[in-house]
């Protein structure tokens, strides 16, 4: 895989079933999350998805979420996804979701996983794993990841998981809020931090994080752009330029309707290609 083979990289898929059939999600939630973006086909296989952007010549970020401590749910194996992914490395980047609850256990698990299993990141969601950030319990795990040179993306803002339910399905929303992320950023600069998404009702403060912490950046996933608050549109065209990244959120949203939209976007087109892919490039250290 080569940045100069590729129109984009989507950094921001989600792999929702195994090989076997097992989803990411109980029954519940899963049903709140598809009826919430209304999406069609809400489970892809990985074949499918690699598919998917090979017809496209994209790339994409795939990852699961491990959130078996805060809702009992086993989770998609890390090594599935990345077994999966190695069969399409033309076009799939695998990342791994570690379970903050795991302890000492995640930190040796994140080791393994990008030595034994060619993980080239991590993936976090606070509200659905029923975490803070700033808990210094998970910072033995922050600083491992640091220490392997990889990203970690962290869900920011509203989610669909649990939208509509009573109690929202206990899914807490303050724990997604980016400024609990400016702490981390902190505590470790050597780690290349991700807020995922446009982050209602958060936006101002995911905006300042990025700015203020050179190792913050922002993927536009989650929302169709013509919804993006112009602020958001503002910043990407100018400070963040060089720190924004496309994301999707497929199979919840279609890289073909984000791009659709996008093309609409009032983006300097000078920076489109910085957003598109070569800010992804730099972040994941692909070759030109």
């Amino acid at each position: 895989m080569s940045l100069a083979s590729l129109t984009a990289i989507d950094v921001h898929v989600h792999v929702e079933v195994d090989d076997e059939g097992h989803p990411s999600l109980g029954g519940e939630l899963m049903e709140a999350s598809a009826a919430y973006f209304r999406s069609d086909h809400r489970t892809p296989t990985v074949d499918e998805i690699a598919q998917t952007y090979r017809d496209r010549n994209m790339a994409a970020v795939v990852f699961t979420v491990d959130h078996q401590g805060a809702t009992g749910h086993p989770p998609i194996s890390n090594e599935y996804v990345a077994q999966a992914a190695a069969r399409h490395p033309d076009v799939l980047i695998p990342f791994a979701s570690i379970d903050p609850s795991r302890g000492r256990a995640g930190v040796a698990a994140a080791a393994r996983l990008v030595g034994e299993h060619g993980v080239r990141g991590f993936k976090f969601h606070p509200s659905l794993q029923g975490f803070d950030p700033t808990d210094h319990a998970v910072f033995p795990l922050y600083e491992a990841i640091a220490a392997l040179g990889v990203p970690a993306v962290f869900h920011t803002g509203q989610t669909g998981i649990g939208a509509g339910l009573p109690g929202g399905g206990g899914i807490r929303l303050g724990l997604s809020n980016p400024m609990l992320l400016d702490e981390v950023a902190a505590a470790f600069p050597d780690l290349q931090i991700v807020l995922a998404h446009p982050s209602f009702p958060w936006q101002d403060e995911a905006l300042a994080v990025a700015t203020h912490k050179s190792n913050v950046w922002i993927d536009l996933s989650g929302w169709s752009p013509k919804y993006f608050p112009p602020n958001l549109v503002r910043y990407a065209n100018t400070l963040l330029k060089d720190k924004v990244l496309f994301g999707s959120d497929f199979p919840l949203i279609t890289p073909d309707r984000w791009i659709a939209d996008f093309d609409r976007l009032d983006i300097k087109p000078e920076v489109r290609p910085k957003i598109l892919k070569e800010n992804a490039g730099r972040l994941l250290g692909l070759p030109q």
